[in-house]
Formats: structure tokens, sequence, C-alpha cells
């Protein structure tokens, strides 16, 4: 079977014999813009999610920081008064493998619990949704890309200081769509309030 790669447009495009008279093409440039917009769609996705619960965005507290593991993100949090349920947004991605890529919006609302007598030690949980997109098959001839919805948990124990704060986290999350899958993570985190 052989593979030619012919330019048209100004575009990569790489033919692929699979039989005698079957062929598939495969864009690149189409491929990566596909990524960047459905990166984009993740993002204005979490916004929306959280400007229909919190309506009123500017008088609360906004943390924006990073969360190292898996997955590694940058982490926006918001503190919507004491006792009540703070929402917290993880976009997120995971390189690790090398047969897949993976870019995800994770959204929370989560209820801390001050620890013993310290002020500022809370342990925190709540559930969540995410949606994510997965291009498989990096370095095969095959794309399989998919776009996967499920729910999450968080559980973790945080500190707080000054206008920073210091967190360790679990989340599982089970995928629906595609299909039915399950796996933990989790990470080391910390936000600057603003």
């Amino acid at each position: 079977m052989g593979c030619k790669e012919k330019q048209f447009k100004g575009n990569a495009v790489q033919i692929i014999k699979v039989s005698s008279d079957n062929y598939r093409f495969r864009n690149f440039a189409t491929k990566q813009n596909t990524l960047k917009m459905r990166f984009l769609l993740s993002i204005g996705f979490a916004l929306l999610f959280n400007g229909l619960i919190n309506n009123d965005l500017f008088a609360q507290n906004v943390g924006l920081g990073f969360q190292v593991g898996d997955p590694t993100g940058l982490n926006l949090h918001f503190r919507n008064g004491p006792g009540a349920m703070r929402t917290d947004i993880l976009f997120a991605w995971d390189l690790g493998n090398d047969d897949h890529d993976f870019f995800f919006v994770n959204v929370h609302g989560l209820w801390f619990k001050r620890l013993a007598t310290k002020e500022a030690f809370n342990f925190y949980y709540g559930p969540g949704a995410f949606v994510g997109f997965r291009e498989r098959n990096r370095k095969k001839d095959n794309n399989d890309n998919d776009v996967v919805v499920g729910f999450s948990g968080n559980f973790g124990l945080n500190y707080e200081f000054s206008r920073f704060d210091i967190f360790l986290q679990i989340t599982p999350r089970l995928a629906i769509l595609p299909g039915t899958d399950f796996e933990a993570g989790g990470g080391l985190g910390m936000r600057f309030f603003f």
C-alpha cells in the first residue's frame, strides 16, 4: 500500500491507498486547526458554565493557578463567600502517553470544611463534570479522535495564607461518552487570589 503527499492550496495532504479502489485523505492543517478550536470551545464551555452558576462574577474572589500531576493544567477558582459552594475549573492536558493526547475542562462545585482549629487548613469535596477531546493514534496512519464527556468528583486538602493557596487533590473521573471508562487523577498546585 502506497502513500503520497500532495499540496492543495498550501495545505499538506496525505493520500493513503487502503485497497485497490479505496483511498483515505488526511489534511494536516485542518487537523491542527480542529484541535485548537476544540480547546477554545472547552474554555468557552467552562466560562459559560461558571456564569450560569454565579451571576455576580465580579463580587467574588478569583484565584488563578496551576496544577502539576495527572493531569497537568491551569486552575481557575471562585470563592463564593463563607459556607457557600465554590466553583473550581481545571483546563487540563495529558500528553504523557505515546498513543494519544487529551485536552479537557473539568468543572467542580466544592464545599470546604475547616480542619481542627487551624482556620487556614481545609478539607474540600464536591461533584463535577468534564468534557474533553482525545486525539488517538498520533503515531499510526489511522486517526480516531473522540469527544469525551463524563462525571467526576474532587477531594482534597488546601492551606490558605495571605492571597495564596496550596492544594493537593484526588479527582476520580467516570467517562460516559463515547464509552464508559473510569480513571483517577490528581495533583499538587497553587493559586493566587485577586
